[in-house]
């Protein structure tokens, strides 16, 4: 390994660059998330008197 070229090392530097470029975006774009419309949940506000 260290007898090769540094072309290859450059080459082997953009690939990792464009993967990794690669699998952000498709991170970025792919991820669905979920909003619920149809069920709302309604919360209970507890509200404590307190008495000193």
């Amino acid at each position: 390994m260290p007898q090769m070229s540094p072309l290859s090392w450059i080459l082997l530097f953009i690939y990792f660059i464009v993967m990794l470029l690669m699998f952000c975006v498709m991170n970025y774009f792919l991820t669905y998330y979920t909003t619920p419309l149809s069920t709302k949940k309604s919360f209970n506000k507890i509200s404590l008197n307190w008495k000193w």
